[in-house]
């Protein structure tokens, strides 16, 4: 067993609203991702999703309003919420959610990130 350093993984990759895996606990994978511009409108039916900003700051809209969060701030997305991530300026990002869980959700598209992919 050995600590895993955020930073020293984040430094690992550069691409935006591509997620990468860095731990497992049961069914649940823990990510990293940054965000930088507008993503898809999308939802997960059968999970919810955890944000947690690491560094900088982001947004989430949702249909009836906004959310702005904060480094070392964390909001979970429930399930069949429909909900678009964007960040003005790069964000660093780590997600909590269950294995095989597509960025896109239900809404495809070119942002979709291919999953299971570790650093």
């Amino acid at each position: 067993m050995e600590p895993i350093n955020l930073a020293e993984k984040l430094s690992l990759f550069q691409e935006h609203w591509s997620p990468r895996v860095i731990a497992e606990l049961n069914d649940y994978q823990v990510k990293l991702v940054k965000f930088q511009g507008e993503f898809v409108w999308h939802q997960h039916d059968d999970t919810d999703e955890a944000f947690l900003v690491i560094e900088g700051e982001m947004g989430i809209s949702f249909r009836d309003g906004e959310v702005t969060l904060r480094k070392g701030e964390l909001l979970v997305v429930p399930k069949s919420v429909e909900h678009r991530p964007h960040a003005a300026n790069e964000c660093q990002v780590m997600l909590i959610e269950p294995k095989d869980v597509v960025n896109t959700g239900d809404a495809g598209g070119d942002l979709t990130a291919a999953n299971d992919i570790w650093i």
